[in-house]
Parts: C-alpha cells; structure tokens; sequence
C-alpha cells in the first residue's frame, strides 16, 4: 500500500495550473467576453407602461393616483395611458389687480385696486376733484378718471386778465377795444383827442375803434 498524500498534492498543482491567468491565452479571453455580452442581452428588466407614471422629478404614482407635476399647479392622474392633466381655460386677470395667487390650477385675483391716480395722487371711487382751476375729475368705478375741462367763453376786452382760482380770464373793467393804441370803453364815444372821436364796434371788441376826425385849428375844431 503507498502512501497517502501525494495524491491530494497533485491535485492542487493541476488545479493552481488551470487558474493561473498565465495559462489563458487571448483568445479565451475574447471568448469570456462575448460569452459575458450575451448574457446581458438577456437580461429582462421590469416594463412600467400602463402601470406607474412617474413625474419630472422621478417620484411614481400608481394608476388612478392624483398628483401635481413639479412645473405646473395644476392636478394630474395617472392612467394606463400616461398622465393625464387638467388644462382648463383659466379667466384672464383683472388689468387692476394688485394681488395675484397661484395657489390653484389658475391664477386669481384676490384684490382690485378701489382707487385711482391721477397726476401722481390718488383719489377714492367715485370722489370729485379739481387738480385746476379749468378742469373738474372724478374717480369712476374702473378706476379711470374722468375730467371736463371748462370752456370760457371768449372775453369781451383786450386786456383780460386772469384771477387766482378763476379758470377763465374776465374783464375787470368792462368791454372795451383799442383806439389806435389807446384802450377805450364799448358803448360811449370817446374824445382820444382835440380833433377825433372813437367809438368801439358793437360786439366785434377786437376791431379797431371807428374814429371820426374833424377838422381843427389850435386845438378848436371847426364847425
């Protein structure tokens, strides 16, 4: 009977040779690799259609759950067929307003300016005002301002003159017109001198004065 350990000794020679890369030559090496891409080519991976959505920031819904997309506010829910979002035809906001929520699937509007600004100030619904002497304002409820500027009658003198807080101009002294360069008052004749005599047209005060000159010596007119 021969002895016992040579054998297993052997065995691990024959073994270590087989696993020793310096035994392997380039073609097995090729070998294992198109052994280890067939093998991912069978490899199944698990199909989410018409099972789950999933949204732009990766999180998953299941069928007939609701939820709302990271870029919009308004709801979505998930069907076999993808997600399926609300796109309603939202009402367009009030030109006034002054305080707009998202908070919904559309925007509102939760406040309207109930004023308006005229000229830099503002004025409350309906109140009247006079930023001049000429013009009369309201505030109207659209929050437009709404003006009438007086219309002055055209003054009656050559010389009007304009009054503080008066929006027409007025003739402190009555209607009068020009004698040459002389201003003299409507409705009398008027000596403007030794030798003539003026009298203002009858309404038309910006013609000139019809004068009449007599005939003089020394200052004495002749008769």
């Amino acid at each position: 009977m021969g002895p016992l350990f040579p054998t297993p000794c052997i065995v691990l020679l024959v073994l270590h040779a087989t696993l020793s890369p310096a035994s392997l030559s380039p073609e097995d090496y090729a070998a294992d690799e198109a052994e280890r891409t067939a093998n991912s080519d069978n490899i199944i991976f698990d199909d989410y259609r018409g099972k789950v959505c999933v949204d732009d920031s990766g999180f998953v819904y299941k069928l007939g759950e609701r939820f709302f997309p990271g870029h919009s506010n308004c709801p979505c829910v998930c069907t076999e067929d993808g997600p399926v979002c609300d796109q309603p035809e939202c009402p367009k906001i009030h030109p006034k307003c002054t305080k707009v929520e998202h908070n919904g699937c559309c925007p509102e509007c939760k406040e309207v300016k109930n004023f308006c600004e005229y000229r830099g100030k503002t004025y409350k619904i309906l109140e009247e005002f006079k930023p001049s002497p000429c013009e009369w304002c309201r505030c109207e409820p659209n929050n437009e301002v709404h003006c009438v500027v007086s219309d002055c009658a055209v003054p009656e003198c050559v010389n009007p003159v304009y009054e503080p807080e008066q929006c027409c101009p007025v003739c402190k002294n009555g209607p009068n017109c020009f004698a040459g360069t002389t201003i003299i008052p409507a409705g009398i004749e008027v000596k403007v001198d030794d030798c003539t005599i003026c009298r203002c047209h009858n309404g038309d005060w910006w013609k000139p004065a019809q004068c009449l000159r007599r005939e003089c010596l020394n200052g004495q007119t002749l008769s």
